[in-house]
């Protein structure tokens, strides 16, 4: 009988291993985002709507302090990615382009917060391909295969369902919303468009740390004029509530990670991947929301959210066949 070296045994456990410690790698990571991306979703809500914090622009100014202060920490210091330069005016103005519109989305989703529920806001925003595709085609004049624009048809359509049977509906809240997946939309046509170039394009923990201190700056005077009294009412509610300062600050850092989970998901997959549990992240999130807010909902609700839900699947699955 042949007896194996032991150097080959090592060998032969450490490589077995190694996929395994893979797998939990990537699993760690897809539940981290999850809870991050939920987790910064049910907080603006909760902050929003719940606890009397009513200033949507001040918190999105929260979150992009956080975004702009993590970011140069996780490139500069933790060296998580290289980083990389702005080379000229022109990509600095394409850059800010793209902040403004990005800060459009945030508010807009924020603002829809204070009036509509969770479920009903990751309901309109499941319709983005929708919007995506309308923008690609308005903006490049890129044309999908009819198939996958048919697969847009149940995308609308159940948006439209699910308004109707939504108790809790708001129309300020709903344009907002609609509003806000439309630029979100909007920015990522727009990004592939000002950023094509292979000596522009940033990656997304790149972009993110120069787009950060625009937003802020961007978002100071729009807080001052619209929201005036954010600064008295939050240090009363931080003497009212004792947690008002960790949730608030809990809530900006979670809006960073949900962002760096996102780089990091997609990098150790593939953005097909990211797409599919986006879909089924949103579907937790409606569930986690009912649970918590107990908001009510209709059979007539739930059916136009899942023909929205699986017409973005049919979207996906036709663009990558019919690529």
């Amino acid at each position: 009988m042949n007896k194996k070296n032991p150097d080959q045994k090592s060998e032969m456990s450490s490589s077995s291993s190694s996929p395994k410690k893979q797998t939990l790698f990537i699993s760690s990571l897809i539940i981290l985002w999850y809870t991050s991306n939920i987790g910064v979703l049910l907080l603006n809500k909760f902050l929003l709507s719940n606890y009397g914090f009513k200033f949507p622009i001040f918190l999105t100014m929260c979150h992009m302090s956080a975004c702009a202060i993590l970011s140069y920490v996780s490139i500069v210091f933790l060296k998580l990615v290289p980083l990389q330069y702005l080379k000229s005016r022109t990509q600095f103005m394409k850059v800010a382009t793209l902040s403004i519109v990005f800060c459009a989305s945030v508010v807009g989703g924020n603002v829809s917060l204070r009036y509509l529920p969770v479920s009903f806001n990751q309901a309109v925003g499941a319709t983005t391909p929708f919007f995506t595709a309308l923008f690609a085609y308005l903006m490049t004049f890129k044309r999908e295969a009819w198939v996958t624009y048919c697969a847009l048809v149940p995308v609308v359509t159940g948006v439209v369902i699910a308004s109707g049977g939504e108790p809790g509906f708001h129309w300020f809240g709903f344009i907002m919303c609609i509003s806000a997946t439309a630029a979100r939309a909007f920015k990522s046509v727009l990004q592939g468009i000002l950023l094509s170039s292979e000596g522009e394009k940033l990656n997304s923990m790149n972009l993110m740390l120069y787009m950060s201190p625009i937003a802020v700056i961007a978002l100071l005077p729009v807080t001052i004029v619209m929201e005036p009294d954010v600064m008295s009412v939050t240090l009363s509610l931080g003497r009212q509530h004792k947690y008002m300062w960790i949730l608030l600050l809990l809530n900006s850092v979670m809006a960073y990670s949900a962002n760096l989970l996102n780089f990091l998901v997609t990098k150790h997959t593939s953005a097909l991947t990211l797409q599919v549990l986006g879909n089924a992240k949103g579907a937790v999130a409606v569930v986690i929301s009912i649970l918590l807010f107990r908001n009510p909902v209709t059979v007539m609700g739930i059916g136009g959210y899942s023909i929205t839900v699986l017409g973005v699947v049919a979207y996906g699955e036709t663009k990558r066949r019919f690529r």
